[in-house]
């Protein structure tokens, strides 16, 4: 078993474990997550009693939430992730 150091020596910028498209996709749709809770947020506060916008992007929401958490778990499965940070 290497050392620490000889195993991270190894990467030209240090740790990297993963490659860098997972980090930029997990960013992304966290980015979308916010946008939609945002424009949920504008809809409540601008729209008439009986529009159903603020209800379609916290629906949208949940199922890019849902998304990401499945994109985590198949990343850790498939081995983009890391077991241990």
């Amino acid at each position: 078993m290497q050392p620490a150091a000889a195993s991270s020596a190894a990467h030209p910028r240090g740790r990297k474990e993963y490659a860098d498209f997972m980090r930029y996709l997990v960013i992304g749709v966290l980015i979308l997550i916010i946008a939609s809770l945002g424009s949920a947020l504008f809809f409540v506060f601008h729209d008439r009693s009986d529009s159903r916008r603020a209800v379609k992007a916290l629906a949208v929401r949940v199922g890019l939430s849902l998304g990401l958490f499945l994109l985590l778990m198949a990343g850790f499965y498939f081995g983009f992730i890391p077991g241990r940070l």
